[in-house]
């Protein structure tokens, strides 16, 4: 449940940080008044796209019979990958997307090209949405019964919890602001990412496709059990595991060294773009 409201939110509120900054120019702006249904045509337009590909994955995990751990398997290391990729999406592009968005709104205000305007917002949403339903779909695909309803549960007070924590950026900083905001998610990015690269190496050991090399390496269960209700969270937010496997600390710790390494070579090149 703590995996599905997170991703929730955060992919909410950056769908609402787009939307809200082109809707924010065209109040200020009563020649583009007229482009504000184009601007809801494209968070609908986003969203079905959205729900299609939420479809589509279902039905080609049905369709994949006796390799249906695999896909499933696979689909954790993808939402992996996407997570890191929003990471890195938002360092290399955040400072200037109202920049960005601004002007593009511009050019297209004076041409009077609002399709330009509803594509615009169908890709960004049909993006964090597109993001979340991948995620969502490595945590739905294995859970059952009960699991399933909290799940549904966490996804709702995400939503809800993105609209109040959009409410709240909006004030201009006050309480919160948008530079807190995204350093402190990104490394719960990170975290999440991490966790679930070890749940997809341990869904591979389980399927007898990665060998477990030594099991358990240690037992920190006396410290601190992720069965418990403490340790249990850790485990689905961060990774952690009381006795893991030799492959699964190799494959966090590289993760972690991969991760270190690509952040230190791009923050340079940023640094060159922005200036």
């Amino acid at each position: 449940m703590g995996q599905v409201l997170f991703i929730v939110w955060r992919e909410s509120v950056e769908a609402m940080l787009v939307i809200g900054i082109l809707h924010a120019w065209m109040s200020h702006n009563p020649q583009a008044a007229g482009g504000k249904r184009w601007l809801w045509g494209g968070v609908a337009l986003g969203l079905v796209l959205a729900a299609v590909l939420a479809v589509g994955l279902f039905a080609a995990a049905e369709l994949m019979g006796a390799h249906q751990d695999a896909f499933q398997a696979g689909m954790v290391f993808v939402a992996a990958a996407l997570i890191v990729h929003m990471v890195l999406w938002m360092r290399a592009h955040g400072r200037t997307l109202k920049r960005e968005l601004e002007s593009g709104m511009a050019a297209r205000a004076e041409r009077n090209n609002w399709w330009g305007v509803l594509a615009l917002v169908a890709i960004a949403v049909a993006r964090e949405g597109s993001e979340a339903v991948v995620f969502l779909y490595s945590m739905l695909a294995g859970a059952q019964g009960a699991a399933l309803g909290w799940m549904a549960f966490g996804g709702v007070v995400g939503f809800v919890l993105a609209l109040l924590t959009f409410w709240l950026l909006q004030l201009g900083g006050k309480l919160l602001s948008w530079r807190l905001f995204f350093r402190v998610t990104e490394i719960m990015l990170l975290l999440l990412a991490a966790a679930l690269l070890v749940s997809g190496v341990e869904r591979l050991m389980s399927m007898e496709l990665l060998p477990p090399l030594v099991d358990p390496l240690w037992d920190s269960s006396a410290l601190l059990d992720d069965m418990s209700p403490l340790g249990n969270v850790l485990a689905v937010l961060t990774g952690y595991r009381a006795h893991p496997a030799l492959t699964s600390v190799l494959a966090y710790a590289g993760y972690w060294l991969g991760m270190l390494l690509l952040l230190r070579w791009r923050s340079p090149r940023q640094q060159r773009l922005a200036a």
